[in-house]
This record gives C-alpha cells, structure tokens and sequence, in this order.
C-alpha cells in the first residue's frame, strides 16, 4: 500500500510539473503573439499627421526615437547619414520666413504657421553622396523613427519640398550652414514631429503592385 501512495504522489508531481511547463510554453508562445501583433498593429495604424498641437515633443523622447533611428539596418554599417534636430523656434520661425518671402501665398491660410506643417520638432537628414546607397540607408533610418515615434504617442511627416527649398533657395543660406552638414554629404529630406491635431484615415494602397515570382 505504501509503494502504491508513492507512485501515485509521484505520477501526481510529474503531472503537476507537466501542466506547469505547459502553462509556461502556452504563455510564452501567447506573448510572443501579441508583441508581434502590437508591432503590425502600431504598423498598420500609423498616419502622417500634418497638423500638430503646438507643445513640442521634449528631448528624452526625442533621444528614443533617434537611437531607434540609427539602429536601422544600413549597407555594410555604413551608417551613411547625418542627422540634425531643430526644436529652435528662432529657427523654424526664421527659415519660415524666408520661405513666405519666396511664396506669400503660403501665408494667406490661418492656419499656417511654418513651413513644416506647423511641427514643433523637424529632424534633418542628409546623405553621403559617396555612396550609391546611401539614401536607402536613409530612408530605412527614417522608417524606424517614424514608427518608433508613433508608438509613444507622437505623429510624423516625411518632408522634402522644405529641404528641397533649403537647398536650391540663395536666401536660405545661412540657415543651412547652421544645420553643419558634414562635407560630402547632402540634405535629403527631413521629418516633422508632434503631437497629433488630426486623426487622419487610412488612405488606399494598391496591393497589385506585389506579386510573388515562381
């Protein structure tokens, strides 16, 4: 009788063992799903906001969102970017005025503020042009801030009519020299950052344009 209470406290602990370590896998394998799904979900959801409150988003979070940045994959760690941030109302103010001087149009709306959509925090991005590649690299850079941005909270908008100006404009000289881009290197685009105004919806995506290859 004695032996017969041991095997069944024996089979009773392994049994006990046995859920536990399948509770565990379940839930591992149910976490793992839902981070997947958060990251697709923060993916899918994302919108470029062009109008923002005017609070600007502050530096720690702004530290976030670049480190996601620069861990972006990039061709043979070149890491061929330059990245400069303004969250300078002198600045943005000043550069916005030079751009209504060129095009009084733009501040005929009310609602205009500066040139960046009215963002409180625009990052610049350049690109070594001695590398055929190194706008994809750029592009991916902007990718991870953008998304990473939107996860906290904070919306976004790829710019390249305020850069393109920057750089073809005599009168925007100065404001591009205090941005010190690195010899080599060329202003590409930049990004606007703020905290939604707007809650855009999803605009239509072609998905013929994918197709897999036998």
């Amino acid at each position: 009788m004695k032996s017969i209470k041991l095997m069944l406290a024996g089979a009773s602990l392994l049994l006990c063992c046995g859920c536990g370590m399948q509770v565990k896998e379940s839930t591992t394998v149910t976490e793992k799903a839902s981070n997947e799904n958060a990251v697709i979900e923060n993916m899918m959801s994302r919108r470029s906001i062009r109008k923002y409150k005017p609070q600007a988003v502050n530096r720690d979070t702004m530290q976030i969102i670049l480190n996601c940045g620069i861990n972006a994959p990039n061709g043979q760690n070149k890491q061929s970017w330059a990245i400069r941030v303004v969250d300078n109302p002198d600045f943005i103010n000043g550069i916005t005025e030079v751009y209504k001087k060129q095009n009084p149009k733009a501040a005929e709306d009310p609602n205009f503020k500066n040139m960046f959509r009215n963002a409180p925090t625009i990052v610049f991005i350049a690109n070594d042009k001695s590398y055929d590649l190194s706008q994809i690299d750029c592009g991916l850079l902007g990718e991870n801030m953008i998304l990473s941005a939107w996860s906290m909270g904070i919306g976004s908008c790829c710019l390249g009519g305020p850069t393109r100006f920057i750089n073809s404009t005599p009168d925007a000289a100065e404001y591009l020299k205090r941005l010190d881009i690195p010899e080599g290197y060329e202003l590409l685009y930049c990004i606007a950052f703020g905290y939604p105004d707007e809650t855009p919806a999803a605009k239509p995506r072609n998905a013929e344009k994918i197709k897999f290859i036998d």
